[in-house]
């Protein structure tokens, strides 16, 4: 039951987490996408301290009660299927795939409130100018057109190198290097917040630094020193017999490393990777402890 409650909990986490930037992007104002599309990143990792903080001994952490830790994730399902049915469908879908100003132009004035809607009105009706005559590509498609190669390409790399940069490792073995460090049993699951809220700190700098920044700086910057890290953190657990001072070496990669995650790939890559749901299966991972 742990198993498909994870299978299907990952599912879901996937399609969401592909579709919602997707949402966000085509129903804010165009000054305010690139900001209103970075918070789902923001509240991925707020999610993740959550997790880490409802799941302390004192709460939900013990063995008595970690069954309602696991369900508890009953919480935001339920408000998220209370609250979608009041939220609009996207404008952009609605006029261009689905072809209906009218319900277009309804949902426009439900986000904006009662403005002059005739300037976003009208940049919809070029874009659905411009789509006139192209179909949706399937995804087998993609890769045998000679223009979208590049791109596709692109992504594939991107989602690739989110997936397996390692970062959720560091969330795995943070506590047992934490033990090892010398920090109390009692007091490694607070020490883990700390990973959580790292992270969460970088997903905020990380949607300011953005406009200034770039993304592609942002991203060569976050992979290059997450490797780094991860190169220095493999050699001082290789060397913690011999050394026992690397183990602190290793417990400030852990930090760097999260934190180097959280500045680059953690908020850009699923903004990016947001049209491709094909990697939903493989984000299927859950954050809280559940204690043997």
């Amino acid at each position: 039951m742990i198993m498909l409650g994870r299978l299907l909990v990952g599912v879901s986490a996937g399609v969401s987490m592909n579709i919602q930037p997707m949402y966000l992007g085509e129903s804010a104002p165009k000054e305010l996408r690139g900001a209103v599309a970075m918070s789902s990143a923001i509240f991925t990792a707020l999610g993740i301290v959550m997790g880490q903080v409802v799941g302390l001994r004192e709460l939900l952490g013990d063995p008595q009660a970690w069954p309602l830790l696991l369900a508890s994730c009953l919480v935001p399902g339920v408000l998220q299927l209370a609250s979608l049915p009041l939220v609009p469908e996207s404008p952009r879908y609605l006029l261009i795939d689905c072809g209906d100003t009218e319900a277009c132009l309804a949902a426009l004035r439900r986000l904006r409130g009662s403005g002059d809607l005739a300037r976003e009105l009208e940049e919809l009706e070029e874009e659905r100018a411009a789509c006139q005559g192209c179909r949706a590509r399937r995804p087998w498609e993609l890769f045998q057109h000679r223009a979208l190669r590049r791109q596709v390409t692109s992504l594939v790399v991107l989602g690739s190198a989110m997936e397996l940069c390692g970062n959720d490792l560091m969330y795995a073995y943070a506590s047992s290097v934490f033990q090892k460090a010398g920090v109390p049993e009692a007091k490694v699951q607070y020490a883990t917040i700390g990973t959580g809220s790292c992270e969460l700190l970088m997903a905020i700098v990380s949607c300011v630094a953005v406009e200034r920044m770039g993304r592609r700086v942002l991203l060569i910057g976050g992979y290059s020193l997450m490797a780094c890290w991860g190169s220095i953190f493999t050699v001082a657990l290789c060397l913690q017999s011999s050394f026992p001072w690397t183990l602190y070496l290793a417990v400030a990669c852990i930090f760097a490393s999260i934190l180097s995650f959280g500045i680059g790939p953690g908020g850009l890559v699923p903004l990016s990777l947001c049209p491709f749901p094909w990697c939903l299966c493989l984000w299927g991972h859950l954050h809280w402890p559940v204690p043997s």
